[in-house]
């Protein structure tokens, strides 16, 4: 029983490394993600950019025919 509460006991050395290592690598991980969601919310502004632009291409009437349709018949 006593080998089960060494893991317990706040003078086993090697708990303090490990929660040490684990929290290093899981701010590591967290860093990544962070990056990661930057880089697709600027990819999403870029898109959602280049689609609003088409749209206002397809809806406003192009310069041409709107002379053409001033000219006397």
């Amino acid at each position: 029983m006593a080998k089960a509460l060494i893991g317990h006991l706040a003078s086993d050395l090697r708990i303090p490394h490990r929660l040490a290592s684990d929290n290093a690598r899981l701010r590591a991980r967290v860093g990544e993600l962070e990056r990661l969601v930057l880089r697709l919310q600027e990819e999403n502004d870029a898109l959602l950019s280049r689609q609003a632009s088409a749209l206002l291409d397809l809806e406003a009437p192009s310069l041409t025919d709107s002379v053409q349709e001033m000219q006397p018949a």
